[in-house]
């Protein structure tokens, strides 16, 4: 149990019976935005710019943030690939950056093409 959960429970456990109901009211309708707000991916690439200076992992990160509607699992191939070639290979990485900002915007076109 996290420190955060520990501290939500001796709270609960302080409170009367009415507004402990109160605040699981309150806890289930903060989960079911929850549930609503991460099925409303957005439909187009969020803004981020790449930094002068980034290596391959945040790269991957940051355009998993900006294309939040692409399944990472189809990416996954090409971008463990993509990886070994940097690491292995010693290919650099503003390279293997380059053809990942590719490979993301490739997929993001394909499925806009789809919908």
């Amino acid at each position: 149990m996290t420190a955060d959960e520990r501290r939500l429970l001796r709270l609960y456990r302080g409170l009367p019976a009415a507004q402990r109901a109160g605040l699981l009211d309150y806890a289930e309708y903060l989960a079911s935005r929850a549930v609503t707000d991460e099925d409303e991916k957005p439909r187009q690439p969020l803004p981020i710019p790449r930094p002068t200076e980034e290596s391959v992992i945040k790269a991957i990160r940051r355009l998993k943030q900006t294309y939040p509607m692409l399944d990472a699992n189809r990416l996954l191939h090409e971008t463990s690939s993509l990886m070994a070639q940097h690491v292995v290979h010693k290919r650099p990485a503003a390279e293997v950056i380059d053809e990942l900002e590719a490979l993301f915007r490739r997929h993001y076109d394909s499925q806009k093409i789809e919908d």
